[in-house]
């Protein structure tokens, strides 16, 4: 079995996609996922415009094709008439994982109002984790990493201390990760001896 997790990173913005500005989703989530794992990993990138049959294709492939253990959306995920990134989570699902967006949502809800707004999905597609994260780099870190006090103690986990567990339970690498950002949270005994 191939240790080494792969991850992909899915950027959906017209705008970003047609060169009207520079993404940030992913240069901050790569930033992100190089502070925080500590096992072998890689990634996958796609930048791609808010359409669904494009989304949905996309999806298909990172997890049938490319074989991803993990698949991070962002962007789309609003009430705007192009936001969709939601709908072509769910087409593509076979199964729910609603805690995950309830979660992300409880935790924005904490730096923003307007997190009620939001309709981040989490979903399993065969052996692939598929979430949807805010657009925003400063959101995907919180939604990741949780809400801490001032002194960087962990008040809420994010969705993140749950991801690595997730993954071994529909098939794929054991993930360990900088408890300094965000502890991994398993089952005493799912947790593997160093």
């Amino acid at each position: 079995m191939n240790d080494e997790l792969l991850i992909g990173l899915v950027s959906i913005s017209d705008r970003a996609s047609s060169g009207v500005y520079e993404d940030k989703g992913i240069p901050a989530l790569r930033e992100w996922f190089d502070g925080v794992l500590t096992t072998p990993w890689r990634m996958e990138t796609r930048l791609i415009p808010d359409e669904q049959a494009e989304i949905e294709k996309t999806l298909i492939e990172l997890c049938d094709t490319a074989g991803c253990h993990l698949v991070l959306t962002t962007g789309g995920t609003g009430p705007a008439l192009r936001d969709v990134t939601p709908e072509a989570t769910l087409a593509v699902a076979h199964k729910l994982m609603p805690g995950f967006g309830e979660e992300m949502r409880r935790i924005s809800l904490h730096f923003v109002p307007t997190a009620i707004l939001s309709r981040q999905v989490g979903v399993v597609r065969g052996k692939s984790l598929i979430l949807n994260l805010p657009g925003q780099p400063k959101s995907i870190k919180e939604t990741l990493e949780g809400v801490k006090d001032a002194d960087g103690k962990t008040l809420i986990a994010g969705i993140f201390a749950a991801v690595p567990y997730c993954i071994d339970l529909i098939g794929g690498p054991y993930i360990e990760t900088n408890e300094a950002v965000v502890r991994a949270f398993r089952p005493k005994s799912a947790i593997r001896s160093k």
